[in-house]
């Protein structure tokens, strides 16, 4: 610490309605994924309000990143845990997803009931080219930073060959993936670096607010804590089940997003490939179009990229409504699967809290998440693949130029001019409105 934080005092610790205050104006401004909105909590929380040291922020980042699950709202949640508690780790976590899920819902709701309007279709046409972009950068992205040896080269090739060719499960590549890096670091450790990429910024630090001495982790704790989040992760379902009938498409919902949610390590653009697989190809819940203008509105609200999923299970719904009116099964469906998506994330983060402090470097979680992180760049590109085959070739048998045209010129835009993703999206929605309308 230089001299001149040793004469800065610490600031005081924030109350719950300053928290409050902070995490509901970061539910409406977290754009940019997850590598935005880490940032954005960092800058604001480590830099600026100093109510975390930055070792403390980074041992909760790692924990996060270890957790199926959107890492960036778990870091939410698990620093309003660490500052009040078990209701300020709800209220952050909560208010991360809450305004991406009514605005979603309202862009589901017109994405279904518009579909027949020209100018909509063409809103959404425009979409697919630029998410066929957005998919293609992930890859360019990730991949840079992930594969840092030839071993993890030829583990991204695997995976996307198991997935792509031979249609493997996405949670068996990611269980062999973990283990091959788990025994590849042990063997060859040079091929498997355990990541750096949250290491510390080598910046001074000021003093940040003084913590009280965090919950100890216990028999019991753990033990209330898991009984609790079970007994409300699946009461809703059951009661759907109940209700609606087992076989009814909202159980149905529940369970595969519950599932769903157990995988989500890598995020979301890990898990599409899965959900893609099961919705589309084995359910028949929707059309691969319609999974692409999900992905296209997902990327246009705040908060976690996995809200996709709530699209989802708006539209599958809505397509199979049963008795109820489309939009009331739409919106039953989209609340079922975001509670589903979303409930496991506080399980984890409650169950794991205790530890974050003391969490130092293991050596075989970190070589086991480097083999993950390796296979996810292989599912992602055949996510790529997968939207641009369905766009670029649709039911007609015609090659679409125009979606081809401005695929590419939006994947330009992003990595050769850095234009951001929402200019983007409005872009190429807009070409496409125009088009449609020609």
């Amino acid at each position: 610490m230089t001299p001149l934080a040793t004469t800065i005092t610490p600031p005081p610790a924030p109350s719950y309605a300053e928290a409050l205050k902070f995490w509901f104006k970061l539910g409406w401004i977290s754009f940019g994924g997850p590598a935005g909105q880490i940032a954005i909590m960092h800058k604001e929380i480590v830099e600026r309000r100093r109510w975390l040291s930055e070792d403390h922020f980074l041992h909760a980042l790692n924990f996060c990143m270890l957790l199926p699950g959107p890492e960036a709202q778990q870091l939410a949640t698990y620093l309003g845990w660490r500052l009040h508690g078990a209701r300020g780790g709800i209220t952050a976590g909560v208010l991360f997803v809450l305004p991406s899920m009514f605005i979603l819902l309202g862009l589901s709701w017109l994405y279904m009931a518009g579909g027949d309007i020209a100018w909509v279709n063409g809103l959404f046409y425009g979409l697919t080219a630029a998410v066929i972009a957005i998919v293609v950068s992930a890859v360019k992205r990730i991949g840079s930073k992930a594969l840092k040896s030839p071993s993890l080269w030829a583990l991204a090739g695997l995976a996307f060959t198991a997935i792509f060719v031979f249609k493997v499960n996405f949670v068996i590549i990611l269980l062999a993936a973990a283990l091959i890096g788990y025994v590849g670091g042990k063997i060859v450790p040079s091929h498997f670096p355990a990541g750096k990429g949250h290491g510390k910024s080598g910046a001074a630090e000021l003093p940040c607010v003084v913590l009280q001495p965090c919950l100890k982790a216990s028999v019991r704790r753990t033990v209330f804590i898991t009984v609790i989040c079970l007994v409300l992760w699946w009461l809703p379902v059951l009661a759907v089940g109940l209700l609606r009938g087992w076989t009814g498409i909202h159980f149905q919902e529940g369970l595969f997003f519950s599932k769903a949610a157990l995988v989500t390590i890598g995020g979301a653009y890990a898990v599409l490939p899965y959900v893609a697989q099961m919705t589309v190809e084995k359910f028949g819940w929707l059309a691969q179009t319609q999974m692409m203008a999900g992905l296209g509105l997902a990327e246009t609200t705040p908060g976690p990229l996995i809200m996709v999923l709530q699209f989802v299970g708006f539209v599958a719904a809505w397509q199979n409504p049963g008795d109820l009116s489309p939009l009331a099964a739409g919106t039953l469906g989209a609340l079922v699967t975001t509670w589903v998506t979303f409930l496991p994330c506080f399980l984890f983060v409650f169950l794991g809290a205790p530890h974050v402090e003391g969490l130092q470097e293991r050596p075989g979680l970190a070589t086991a998440l480097t083999g993950i992180t390796a296979a996810v760049v292989g599912v992602i590109l055949n996510l790529a693949f997968w939207f641009a085959w369905h766009a670029l070739s649709p039911a007609t048998g015609k090659f679409d130029y125009f979606v081809a045209a401005v695929a590419v010129g939006a994947w330009v835009a992003m990595e050769r001019f850095k234009i951001g993703v929402i200019p983007t999206l409005g872009a190429c929605a807009v070409l496409g409105m125009i088009w449609k309308l020609m």
